[in-house]
């Protein structure tokens, strides 16, 4: 039998949960129109995926904040709670 599309999409994203090193997690948000351009423009202008772009623009700035702090403050950055929905 046949799988519907809503039973390709869930089993895709189920897959998606163990892929790579660490599992990839879907990210779904709104952002402004000039954000989401300006992502299309850099990404473009570094020869990478909008997505591909993004994950390195953010564990570049993880990095950069987390080189520059002490033990104490990487213990408590680390633990702080999980955003609400």
């Amino acid at each position: 039998m046949a799988t519907t599309s809503a039973e390709r999409q869930r089993a895709y994203r189920a897959r998606q949960s163990c892929a790579g090193e660490n599992g990839e997690r879907r990210l779904q948000t709104w952002v402004s129109t000039a954000a989401a351009l300006a992502l299309g423009r850099l990404a473009r202008h570094a020869g990478m995926t909008r997505p591909t772009f993004l994950e390195k623009l953010v564990l570049d700035a993880d990095q950069v904040i987390t080189r520059a702090m002490s033990d104490e403050t990487f213990d408590k950055y680390l633990a702080l709670p999980r955003n609400k929905r």
